[in-house]
């Protein structure tokens, strides 16, 4: 009985020894490889920083949040934000209803809230700030509620180095964002 255990420990020793030796395909992704990628997604930030309004202004707005200097989104209102500044906004731990559709830097569209249809609101999606990426937690931070904005979020304040079946890693993104209604002002801390 005893051999039969020391032969069932060695059989499984060896056999995670050299499952050690072979990465699945997902864990094992050589960042190398998306070196042109990563370049192409610099470039096309670097390129909407300096974008401009006719009369010379940025087009977008540089953010960076208090909480992480590190990171950055860039932001543009599509509406008058005179009209909303009375309106409530979301705080890091709020729950709010947004409408969004995700675009990489090819003008993919990788996700959207188009076909989600939430407590009868066709469209909205509800996600709380600090559990989403945080280039998303940053533009909330900046919205009011009824405010329409296009977010643009370099790659470290996305989903940085990680890969998925839709996205590669190093993607920047654009989204296309309108704050609907915040649900619960500030989440629960339970």
């Amino acid at each position: 009985m005893k051999k039969i255990f020391s032969i069932i420990a060695l059989a499984t020793a060896v056999s995670l020894f050299c499952s050690c030796g072979k990465d699945d395909d997902d864990d094992n992704i050589d960042l190398g490889d998306y070196q042109k990628w990563r370049d192409q997604n610099d470039a096309w930030v670097q390129e909407l920083q300096s974008k401009r309004n006719p009369d010379g202004t940025p087009y977008y707005t540089t953010v960076i949040p208090a909480w992480n200097p590190s990171i950055y989104v860039l932001m543009h209102w599509f509406n008058d934000r005179a009209e909303t500044a009375d309106n409530l906004v979301p705080l890091y731990t709020s729950v709010v209803d947004v409408r969004y559709v995700g675009l990489t830097c090819e003008g993919d569209t990788f996700d959207s809230s188009i076909a989600t249809n939430l407590y009868g609101k066709p469209g909205i999606q509800r996600f709380a700030c600090n559990q989403t990426i945080q280039g998303w937690s940053v533009a909330m931070e900046q919205m009011h509620v009824g405010d329409t904005c296009e977010v643009i979020v370099p790659y470290e304040a996305g989903y940085g180095t990680q890969a998925s079946s839709v996205l590669k890693p190093y993607s920047s993104l654009q989204f296309n964002l309108r704050l609907e209604d915040i649900y619960k002002y500030e989440a629960s801390q339970y």
